[in-house]
């Protein structure tokens, strides 16, 4: 049971390229313990999907255990701020507060509200890859990539212009917590910016209680309830502002750089969408499946449950492998192949079950809209030098993709 010697996930090595130590993950079995995370890793499509839905597993166990019941140590108190901001949003979060959470934020979030922001999105990706030409080429991740989905969730919550450079390092900074053993040092950093944070988004609530507005996420937010008449308390619409803010732009982030680093090494493919932009949609999707921008997500066993004859024990966890799940050849023809005309591809880059990507139709029309501004603005675009990678494995991206025209 023990995780083959390739998966090694601080080494630079590995998190160049992750897809082959997966390869050896599954073909050795359906589950492996890693003793470095104490942590049951899960390669394989169909157990990653199933337990996405499996009730038996959660993102919490403290709906229905204390830290001493579950056999576990509690948090240090000194990381307090950081898990009382993590720990009431919707994502960490089980039923029956993720049902009702979910459903108030559905309100205000709705499909509606998502395709009411394409124009503005559109405009706004067409104007920063104009910029990029303009100035002869640059750093595709800092010109396009970032500015594009932290100004259009920024744009949805309501956040005034001057105040979004705050935005990205405190979601660097906070997320720098969901990799496998952080630091202390970095324990401190998310710390810092939960406080920080915090504090922002208390005061911008206040202001909008005062003045709320007919079409910002946060006046929606503090409008939503149910037939009960349940709201979302101030710390639940914090953590919720967060969410979306974290999760609404970190996977288009780095899908937007990884995507395009695996263009320019695919020049096939590359010339294949430049030739028919029709080809957009399954591009975004096949993407997003050939270098996951999320590669592993984690469990809690609330009830002990059995996967291939082991029994993973109440109070373990499981690391569901995205990555791996979306290179399983059981479900993806020839997955070391980047294909854009792909057309059955169930990647679970957005996750299932009740936790699937509330955001996920909003990534989608960003990372279209980006490329197609891309396509149409630089048509010759290419790399002006190899990128570096982040040294980090669960959230996988860039540190920056030069280019030229």
């Amino acid at each position: 049971m023990e995780a083959p010697a390739p998966f090694d996930p601080w080494s630079p090595a590995f998190v160049a390229d992750p897809y082959p130590a997966y390869a050896a993950l599954r073909e050795a079995g359906r589950v492996h313990w890693f003793e470095p995370t104490r942590q049951y890793l899960i390669p394989h499509h169909a157990d990653v999907s199933a337990l996405l839905r499996e009730r038996r597993l959660g993102r919490t166990y403290q709906h229905r255990y204390t830290h001493e019941e579950f056999g576990r140590t509690a948090p240090p108190p000194e990381h307090e701020p950081f898990h009382t901001l993590n720990d009431h949003g919707m994502l960490d979060l089980e039923p029956p507060d993720h049902t009702r959470i979910r459903r108030l934020v559905s309100k205000a979030f709705t499909p509606r509200t998502v395709e009411q922001l394409r124009p503005y999105v559109e405009k706004l990706a067409g104007e920063l890859v104009a910029g990029l030409v303009a100035d002869g080429g640059g750093d595709l991740l800092t010109a396009v990539a970032e500015p594009l989905p932290v100004a259009v969730i920024a744009e949805m919550l309501g956040i005034p212009e001057s105040d979004r450079p705050l935005l990205r390092p405190w979601s660097a900074a906070i997320c720098g917590m969901y990799e496998l053993n952080p630091p202390e040092e970095t324990a401190r950093a998310a710390v810092r910016a939960s406080l920080e944070f915090t504090a922002y988004l208390r005061e911008l609530i206040a202001e909008r209680r005062r003045r709320p507005t007919a079409t910002d996420l946060i006046s929606g937010l503090i409008a939503a309830h149910d037939e009960n008449d349940d709201r979302l308390t101030e710390q639940e619409m914090i953590s919720t502002c967060v969410l979306l803010l974290n999760a609404g732009h970190e996977a288009t982030v780095n899908s937007t750089a990884n995507g395009w680093w695996a263009l320019f090494r695919h020049p096939g493919q590359l010339a294949a969408l430049r030739a028919d932009h029709t080809l957009i949609p399954g591009a975004v999707e096949e993407l997003m499946r050939y270098d996951t921008p999320l590669q592993l997500f984690e469990r809690w066993v609330l009830d002990d449950i059995e996967i291939a004859g082991v029994t993973l024990p109440r109070g373990s966890e499981v690391a569901l492998l995205f990555g791996s799940a979306n290179h399983d050849p059981a479900v993806f023809p020839d997955p070391a192949r980047l294909d854009l005309t792909r057309t059955d591809n169930p990647h679970i880059s957005f996750s299932a079950g009740i936790h699937y990507c509330i955001g996920a139709p909003l990534a989608r029309i960003e990372l279209a809209a980006s490329m197609r501004a891309l396509l149409t603005q630089a048509p010759a675009l290419r790399p002006a030098a190899e990128p570096s990678r982040k040294p980090n494995f669960v959230i996988r991206g860039l540190e920056g993709l030069p280019v030229e025209l």
